[in-house]
């Protein structure tokens, strides 16, 4: 296919970390658009906490995606830098796979795509879900923004006021489509007081 023809192309990697339902929200909004190819990667602890955090999980995440890719599936096209890709976001995103991003572990196909997103200067969102923050993790995270990645805690804000969780997870998976460039109709922007 002809470059200018080509599909706009997401990576979603989903880790073991509680927060499934932002990556539900994310898959079906990225994954809805018939202009857009979304490859999801999913670890082996994603799917424990999926079934934990929601009622058939893995099958609502991998139905918008166009290709699911194992996290062990080293040879799948996100491992390469000659694959092009518009974007990867990892959410959420565990402290184990920001500490092995953050220090060029690439011991596993999300790990590898995220130092390929970094090396290749493509945007590389991470969503991490955890509380409070250790010393070790603070460094991770200023570790990876050093390198060029995107840090988006999952903190939603209360101005808009939000009437559900629905309206909570839209504003944190806003703000994720927000810096990969895509437009959505999730949240409004801040017009000021």
């Amino acid at each position: 296919m002809p470059s200018s023809a080509r599909p706009r192309c997401h990576v979603l990697a989903v880790t073991g970390a509680s927060g499934m339902p932002y990556a539900l929200r994310l898959a079906q909004v990225m994954g809805s658009d018939s202009l857009r190819e979304l490859h999801v990667i999913v670890s082996q602890a994603a799917r424990l906490v999926l079934e934990t955090e929601t009622k058939n999980g893995l099958a609502l995440l991998t139905r918008y995606a166009t290709a699911v890719w194992d996290e062990k599936d080293i040879g799948a096209p996100p491992a390469s830098g000659s694959w092009r890709h518009n974007g990867m976001v990892v959410c959420p995103c565990s402290m184990a796979s920001l500490g092995a991003i953050a220090h060029g572990l690439a011991s596993n196909l999300i790990h590898r795509a995220a130092d390929v997103s970094l090396k290749e200067k493509r945007p590389l969102i991470l969503v991490p879900r955890e509380t409070p923050f250790s010393r070790i993790h603070v460094q991770n995270m200023l570790t990876v923004m050093d390198a060029g990645a995107t840090i988006i805690p999952p903190c939603p804000g209360f101005y808009a006021r939000p009437q559900t969780i629905a309206d909570l997870v839209d504003q944190v998976v806003g703000r994720i489509l927000d810096h990969l460039g895509i437009d959505h109709g999730l949240t409004s922007p801040w017009t000021g007081v």
